[in-house]
């Protein structure tokens, strides 16, 4: 996990403003729920599922339709 200073890292967990930042939020937010449920196969399962839904959801929104304008900008490459 990329370095977050020890003064940015509470408010890096709310509103994050790089890459790194970013990932401290969700590994935050993904310890925090470990903590919450236990360290166990279904919390692990769990977890895994909701970020695999999350990228998947991701995708569909936001990066599709970026990539869609993207080709109507510049053509496509195939």
């Amino acid at each position: 996990m990329p370095y977050i200073h020890q003064e940015i890292r509470e408010d890096a967990s709310i509103n994050p403003q790089n890459e790194g930042e970013l990932n401290f939020a969700i590994t935050s937010i993904l310890t925090y729920y470990v903590g919450e449920h236990g360290l166990c196969y279904k919390t692990i399962n769990d977890i895994l599922g909701a970020l695999e839904g999350a990228k998947l959801e991701f995708y569909r929104r936001i990066a599709v339709p970026y990539e869609n304008a993207k080709i109507s900008e510049n053509g496509d490459v195939y």
